[in-house]
């Protein structure tokens, strides 16, 4: 085999492995799969499931969202504006005991106006919303989902609108969850809080919220 011959095979098998790397680097996507499932945690899981188990179609859609809004700066709360969120999440809190769907609803609204404040885009564009939260606060962002599709069930006349009062009261205690994160944000770093992670990328410990229970009376809606 002439010197010409081995170097034009030398050439070929080159162009066929930079060829090989590339499309696998595609297909993996801007970020590893294992680095998306730290940084998303349960939304990673929700993502698959909503693709019926595609991993590789998860990971796009979640390697997007971080495209999208990673960089998003969140915007802290003035001391007052803080104790106005705080003043009407406990009043929807108290409203539940009698209302409970109607309770929902003003958290569903809570919900967007904070996040809205913070920096986030604007609670009428809510899917945009929720995608820029699942990337700053993943662990939390599904109390938010929840309560919408409460509220939204009932104002759309959904067969699921009659969601019972203990689904109702499980939401609204997720929301909290995402509400603490939003409107307490000296807890993080600086207001660029890793979906879900403390510094060493690990899930944070839940945290103590305040304690919210219907010990006192039952809400008169089943």
């Amino acid at each position: 085999m002439s010197t010409g011959v081995i170097i034009a095979l030398i050439v070929i098998v080159a162009a066929v492995l930079v060829v090989a790397a590339v499309l696998a680097l595609r297909a993996r996507g801007p970020q590893h799969g294992g680095s998306l499932k730290r940084r998303f945690g349960p939304e990673y899981d929700r993502a698959v499931a909503r693709h019926d188990g595609d991993t590789r179609a998860a990971e796009r859609e979640l390697a997007d969202r971080v495209e999208r809004h990673g960089s998003l700066r969140e915007r802290q709360l003035e001391p007052a504006e803080r104790e106005r969120f705080e003043a009407r999440w406990t009043a929807a809190q108290e409203r539940f005991v009698d209302s409970p769907r109607e309770a929902v609803g003003q958290a569903d609204r809570l919900l967007a106006e904070l996040a809205a404040a913070r920096g986030f885009p604007d609670g009428g564009q809510y899917e945009e919303q929720l995608a820029a939260l699942s990337v700053h606060h993943a662990h939390h962002v599904d109390g938010y989902r929840r309560v919408h599709r409460v509220t939204h069930a009932r104002v759309d006349g959904a067969q699921d609108a009659g969601a019972g009062t203990e689904e109702m009261r499980e939401a609204m205690v997720a929301a909290r969850a995402l509400f603490e994160d939003l409107v307490h944000p000296a807890r993080h770093d600086g207001g660029r809080h890793r979906a879900g992670t403390d510094g060493d990328g690990a899930a944070p410990a839940t945290r103590a919220h305040h304690n919210w229970s219907f010990s006192k009376s039952r809400p008169k809606e089943s």
